[in-house]
């Protein structure tokens, strides 16, 4: 497990890490470098509003981007959990998780925001519910992300026995 510091502040709470859990192998590793949990707060991007004005970025996904139609089958996969600590509380709270792949060759990413049927969407819509009928789709992780996650991965090499 690696860990790498601190948090980051949101009008809703402080960000204390970002769990990546390898879907096969079951490793995990956590992320707590300050900056990099500021870069990745659950409260950006569509569904989210300031000042009256809905975001257009933000989180890990490439909103703009739009739904990824070409992500290849077969990925390692990953499910990235979201914890924060809400102001005025002791302890921290998984608040949002979503799935990611990367592509190798390519050093692409993909994110999935869980559907109605999977078992985290109503988690993440009593946090965030991005609306516009993006919940249960694929779409392009922002370049941000990548560089900060796709040298994390594989979390373990699988053995050659």
């Amino acid at each position: 497990m690696l860990t790498m510091a601190a948090s980051a502040v949101s009008a809703k709470g402080v960000t204390t890490r970002i769990t990546l859990r390898d879907a096969i192998l079951q490793t995990s590793i956590d992320m707590t470098d300050e900056s990099v949990l500021r870069a990745f707060n659950v409260w950006a991007g569509p569904g989210t509003y300031a000042n009256g004005v809905e975001g257009t970025n933000g989180f890990i996904i490439d909103w703009p981007a739009g739904i990824a139609r070409d992500r290849l089958h077969g990925l390692a996969r990953y499910e990235v959990k979201f914890y924060v600590r809400y102001l005025g509380r002791p302890t921290e709270e998984l608040v949002y998780v979503v799935l990611y792949e990367h592509e190798p060759d390519s050093g692409r990413g993909f994110v999935y925001l869980p559907g109605r049927s999977d078992n985290d969407y109503f988690r993440n819509v009593r946090t965030i519910l991005h609306g516009h009928g993006l919940e249960g789709h694929w779409f392009y992780a922002t370049e941000a992300w990548q560089t900060a996650v796709n040298p994390l991965l594989p979390l373990t090499k699988p053995s050659r026995d």
